[in-house]
């Protein structure tokens, strides 16, 4: 057994989430497990909540496309970080280091490149993004959630998938852990771990038309609850801590298109309608998925400028008619 395995990633729970459904198996191999993250990040509360990890926080800096002014701290900030990760590194001495990406992971990973520890990554979009691109100079190799995105660097990129969790009963059951007591299939909502406004917007003036036909678990993100809103068939979270649970739960799902929550809905059998995030808010990784899973026809697609009542039921009978073949494919 190696005594330390040093984790880092964040910013959004998709770069943490993954660190988090290791915990078992990494447990088999090092005696230690630390993670690097913000200082303020979703990172950190997810990680406290949810596993005995110790963690360290350390300067972090990303980016801004729109906001270039801002860009100019980016060099001093990165160095700083460089260095205080340097620092617990040299302390633990890890047998390796583990990036799921995100600006939070850079940092760590040239300072481990600094200190020769190992460097594995992980990227779960269809196009790298930017910080794995960078860190990808520092790493013994980039695991890929798509195969396709091995292209990037067919030496050091490894095509491998994304470990998943899936809860182990049946969806029936699942359905009566919630409490959930109606005929109609389960239509999960979710507009990631920040939520989606242009999604919750959707479902609020629109929830009487969706209940006619579905009982909808809605994710409405941090500080995003409409607590006025009390309807029979709706219940609705900022945020739920076992999401293999209300993923077998679900028969149908409105989503954004974040590649990890691409895969779960997916690996759990859910026809899904992707909303994915629009390019003039991201660098467009959401659309390459949405679009790269709409062409091997597992799901369907409704860009966010043309959500609408009469949109969302037509790709919904889409997936109905279509149903058994979606699933053959999955």
């Amino acid at each position: 057994m190696k005594d330390c395995i040093v984790l880092t990633g964040g910013g959004t729970a998709g770069h943490t989430t993954l660190n988090i459904k290791l915990k078992d198996e990494l447990k088999k191999h090092f005696k230690q497990i630390i993670y690097i993250g913000s200082k303020n990040g979703i990172e950190k509360q997810l990680i406290l909540n949810s596993t005995d990890y110790k963690y360290y926080s350390i300067t972090t800096t990303k980016l801004r496309r729109k906001k270039i002014l801002s860009n100019l701290s980016v060099p001093f900030k990165l160095s700083k970080g460089i260095k205080e990760a340097k620092k617990i590194l040299q302390e633990y001495k890890p047998s390796v280091v583990f990036s799921k990406g995100g600006y939070v992971g850079l940092p760590v990973t040239i300072a481990a490149h600094k200190l020769s520890i190992p460097v594995v990554c992980h990227e779960s979009d269809l196009s790298m993004g930017l910080a794995n691109k960078l860190a990808k100079k520092y790493a013994s190799v980039v695991c890929t959630n798509f195969e396709k995105t091995t292209n990037y660097d067919k030496k050091k990129c490894k095509y491998t998938g994304m470990p998943l969790k899936i809860a182990p009963f049946s969806r029936e059951n699942a359905k009566k852990m919630l409490k959930i007591d109606s005929s109609k299939p389960v239509l999960l909502v979710t507009g990631g771990s920040l939520g989606a406004v242009a999604l919750n917007k959707f479902i609020f003036e629109n929830l009487d038309e969706i209940l006619k036909d579905f009982f909808v678990i809605h994710l409405t993100g941090k500080g995003n609850l409409n607590e006025k809103i009390k309807r029979i068939d709706y219940i609705q979270f900022e945020f739920y801590n076992d999401m293999p649970l209300l993923l077998r739960a679900s028969d149908f799902a409105l989503s954004r298109a974040g590649a990890n929550t691409c895969i779960e809905l997916l690996s759990n059998k859910i026809l899904t309608i992707f909303i994915p995030l629009p390019s003039a808010n991201s660098r467009g990784d959401q659309i390459e998925n949405a679009n790269y899973l709409k062409s091997k026809n597992l799901c369907s697609v409704i860009y966010q400028n043309d959500l609408s009542i009469q949109s969302f039921k037509n790709e919904i009978t889409y997936l109905f008619n279509n149903k058994q073949k979606i699933l053959d494919s999955i």
